[in-house]
C-alpha cells in the first residue's frame, strides 16, 4: 500500500529523475536499522527487504532495539528479551535458501536492558543471549536528554544516566558477555559518554548518529557555536580508543536540516554537501578503522529514500582510498559487531 510518505520520496523521480546507485558493488553492512509494526507505521522484514535490495549492495545489516516486540507478561525487567525473539522469527532464514539473494538482516542483534538494575541485569543479558545465541550482540540504553521541553519529552531518560552508579553497575556486567554498548545521546552530553568510556575501556562503545547534534529548539540560533561544541567533544572522545562511530542519523527531525519539511525531498548531492561537515570530521578524529555509515531507517526515512541516503555517503567518502571506503561501508562495521562473512 503507498502511504503519503511513500508519495512525498517519490516525487523527488517526477521532479529530477531517478537517482541510480553510486557505485553499486561496493559491499554495505548497514549497521543501523529498526524493525517494528506501530499503528499506520509498519516497518518489517518485506519494507526492510525493498530498501535494502533497492540498488546499493547491501550484504549484512544490524537490527537496533526501538521497544518492539516487547512480552507482554512475565517479569518486567526480563519483558524487552521478547524483542530478541520477535527479530530472531522475523528474519529467520533471510540470505539462505529462502531467499538467496537477500543480505542478511539482523545478522547482529542490540537489544536493551535496563542497565539501572546493578549486577541483577545480569540475568537479562543472559536471557538475551539464549534468545539469540548466534546473533545477539550488545545492548543499547538510550540515554538522550535535554532540559528543553522542544528536545526531551515527559517520561524519557533522566539527566546525568550516564553517570549514576547503578547505571554503572550495570555497565560493568557487559565484558563479562563480551557485549558492546550503543551510544544514543544528544551532543551536550558527549562529555558524561567520555567519563564513561574511560572509566570502561574494556567495553566496546559505539556512539550512535554521530552524538546527535541539536539543531532545533533553543539551538536552532546557535547553530555555529553547537557545531563547535560539538566538535570538540568528537575531538575528546575520539581520543578513548574503545569507542566507535556511526555516520547517520542527520536526518532526523531535531537535527534541524529540514529536509523532511520540503515539497520535493533532497536529492544526495544536497544531502551530502550539508552532511560532510560532520562525518568528514568524525572521519578525521576516528579514522576510517572506527567510522561505519549508517542507514538509521525507516527514522531516516523521514527525510530521503534509501537509495539517495547512500549515494549521499558515497559522495561524502569519494576522496578516500578503496581500503578505507571499504572500512567506512563494511569492514568496521562487521569487525565491531562480530559478524560472520556472508558465504
Amino acid at each position: 500500500m503507498t502511504t503519503e510518505h511513500d508519495a512525498w520520496l517519490a516525487s523527488r523521480i517526477e521532479a529530477s529523475g531517478i537517482e541510480a546507485p553510486i557505485d553499486p558493488d561496493l559491499p554495505i553492512c548497514d549497521p543501523h536499522h529498526h524493525l517494528w509494526a506501530r499503528p499506520g507505521d509498519t516497518y518489517l522484514l518485506p519494507q526492510v527487504l525493498q530498501d535494502t535490495r533497492s540498488g546499493h549492495r547491501v550484504v549484512q545489516t544490524v537490527f537496533v532495539e526501538c521497544d518492539a516486540g516487547y512480552r507482554s507478561g512475565g517479569p518486567q525487567a526480563l519483558r524487552p528479551v521478547g524483542e530478541t525473539e520477535f527479530v530472531e522469527a522475523e528474519t529467520a532464514g533471510v540470505g539462505t535458501a529462502r531467499a538467496i539473494l537477500a543480505p542478511v538482516i539482523a545478522a547482529g542483534i542490540v537489544g536493551f536492558a535496563d542497565l539501572t538494575l546493578g549486577d541483577k541485569v545480569a540475568a537479562v543479558l543472559e536471557a538475551h543471549m539464549a534468545a539469540s545465541p548466534a546473533r545477539f550482540r550488545g545492548i543499547r540504553h538510550r540515554t538522550p536528554w535535554d532540559p528543553s521541553p522542544e528536545i526531551s519529552r515527559p517520561g524519557g531518560p533522566p539527566p546525568g544516566l550516564l553517570l549514576d552508579t547503578r547505571f554503572r553497575q550495570g555497565f560493568a556486567c557487559l565484558p563479562r558477555y563480551g557485549l558492546s554498548f550503543d551510544a544514543w545521546l544528544l551532543h551536550p552530553q558527549l562529555m558524561e559518554l567520555v567519563d564513561l568510556a574511560r572509566a570502561f575501556p574494556d567495553v566496546s562503545i559505539i556512539l550512535d548518529h554521530v552524538g546527535g547534534p541539536l539543531r532545533i529548539g533553543p539551538y536552532a540560533a546557535q547553530r555555529e557555536a553547537v557545531f563547535q561544541a560539538w566538535k570538540a567533544s568528537i575531538a575528546a572522545l575520539a581520543g578513548c580508543p574503545n569507542v566507535t562511530v556511526k555516520l547517520g542519523g542527520l536526518g532526523m527531525h531535531i537535527c534541524g536540516f529540514g529536509w523532511d519539511k520540503q515539497r520535493v525531498p533532497p536529492g544526495s548531492a544536497e544531502m551530502a554537501e550539508a552532511m560532510a561537515p560532520y562525518y568528514l570530521w568524525c572521519i578525521e578524529r576516528f579514522g576510517p578503522d572506527r567510522c561505519m555509515f549508517e542507514s538509521n531507517f525507516p527514522v531516516d526515512k523521514v527525510s530521503s529514500s534509501y537509495v539517495v541516503l547512500w549515494n549521499a555517503f558515497k559522495r561524502i567518502a569519494q576522496g578516500f582510498s578503496p581500503r578505507e571506503r571499504a572500512a567506512l561501508f563494511h569492514d568496521t562495521a562487521a569487525r565491531v559487531y562480530r559478524l560472520t562473512p556472508r558465504a
